[in-house]
């Protein structure tokens, strides 16, 4: 049998001892159970036991952070926290992701010796590689399909989201697509629905690129969302790509890893992985996910492009862990795997800057709804503005200095600079 490992690394509390917890997760998620039972022998154990193999002691706490957990006799009001990482053979599951989450995050959530638990990171063995290929397209594929190089990609998502007519979005997408727009993506709410189907809103944009790209020369990448069902996947890949479509969207707790890596055994095109839904798993600091853990999943699985939130955002994410997904999703894994990030989520101009200085890096793809699409000077303004605001940073020129000879970026701070 193989001797490899996954190590997983957990944020753990708890009112009993640490120590005491760590052999409970290993022991659940391995042989064991809550009590001794026939056939459990030494010799099994020894093939197929999780193994405890670190405890980092932290703060304590004064209360529980999560319902339902149960104090041990004369429990002195403690909450012990800290990192307890286990071990788990590989051959109890092989390289497969969904039986994976099984093991590393099963019925650990519920048991009662726990008051918290959060996964914070995962070190997977060679055998994954093997058997999942990841993102065919990634940072480099995703440069050379969309023709930009030496800056960050910049795009925009249909707004509204739901309610454009095919002539509403056609008109958008082809003014957008001649201002020299890099990238557009359909919102996560719209996918396939009944007023607008996803073969007459492939048939509609792609009209209007091909127009605009005549005029041009330069083909605009167009993410279209073709989240469904797994039985629907291919058809809607195939879809796109027929129609001469260069990117593809789905939202990945939709359709789950597995649907994901479905998708990528047969793409075409690179694949943008939205993560809507992620919050649920994730906003609470002793309960789910912790980002980087997860990104590795979606990388292995195929994800070329990947949302990390934003900085300064109208979302709940801290600044720190942004920066923590961005880089997570360019850090080497299992010799590569790269995957764009994508930073979206009340974007404009004025958070080029601070992206930029947190990251040291263009690689990113640096998404604005409203922060484009509602500049005073229309959409193509807004493109412009965001161009100029990442020259500012690259250039470690002020913002408002740049904006001095540069009207568009000043309107723009105008607009959006003022909350």
């Amino acid at each position: 049998m193989s001797e490899e490992r996954v190590k997983a690394v957990y944020l753990a509390e708890t009112p009993y001892s640490l120590e005491r917890v760590a052999q409970i997760i290993a022991g659940e998620q391995s042989t064991g159970t809550f009590t001794a039972v026939p056939g459990e022998t030494d010799a099994l154990k020894e093939r197929h036991a999780a193994r405890v193999e670190a405890i980092e002691a932290l703060e304590e706490a004064d209360a529980p952070s999560l319902p339902g957990s149960k104090l041990p006799q004369g429990h002195d009001g403690k909450y012990r926290r800290g990192y307890i990482t286990v071990s788990f053979p590989l051959h109890n599951f092989g390289p497969s992701i969904p039986n994976l989450m099984s093991a590393v995050a099963g019925n650990l959530y519920e048991l009662q010796e726990l008051s918290g638990l959060r996964l914070v990171d995962l070190e997977l063995p060679a055998s994954f590689a093997r058997r999942y290929p990841g993102p065919k397209f990634g940072i480099e594929g995703t440069r050379k399909l969309a023709g930009v190089y030496g800056r960050p990609i910049l795009g925009t998502i249909v707004k509204p989201s739901i309610g454009l007519s095919p002539e509403e979005l056609g008109k958008l997408v082809y003014d957008l697509a001649l201002a020299g727009m890099d990238f557009i993506k359909d919102d996560e709410l719209n996918a396939n629905p009944p007023y607008f189907p996803l073969e007459l809103k492939v048939k509609t944009v792609m009209e209007a690129v091909e127009r605009a790209a005549d005029v041009t020369g330069r083909k605009l990448m167009y993410a279209f969302n073709i989240t469904g069902d797994i039985d629907e996947l291919k058809a809607n890949h195939d879809l796109v790509v027929r129609s001469g479509g260069t990117c593809v969207m789905v939202s990945i707790l939709s359709v789950g890893l597995a649907g994901l890596a479905y998708l990528n055994s047969f793409s075409e095109v690179p694949i943008h992985g939205h993560r809507n839904q992620w919050g649920m798993l994730t906003r609470a600091p002793l309960l789910g996910f912790e980002f980087t853990a997860y990104q590795k999943l979606c990388r292995l699985a195929g994800a070329d492009q990947l949302h990390v939130n934003g900085l300064n955002s109208k979302f709940y994410e801290s600044n720190e862990s942004v920066l923590r997904s961005i880089k997570a999703c360019t850090t080497p894994l299992l010799g590569g795997y790269e995957a764009m990030p994508v930073v979206s989520s009340a974007q404009w101009a004025g958070t080029a800057p601070a992206t930029y200085e947190a990251t040291g890096s263009v690689d990113v793809m640096h998404l604005a709804g409203g922060g484009m699409l509602a500049h005073p000077d229309g959409p193509a303004a807004g493109f412009e503005s965001m161009k100029l605001g990442w020259e500012a940073a690259v250039q470690g020129i002020p913002l408002s200095e740049y904006a001095l000879s540069h009207p568009i970026l000043q309107r723009a701070i105008d607009k959006y600079g003022k909350g």
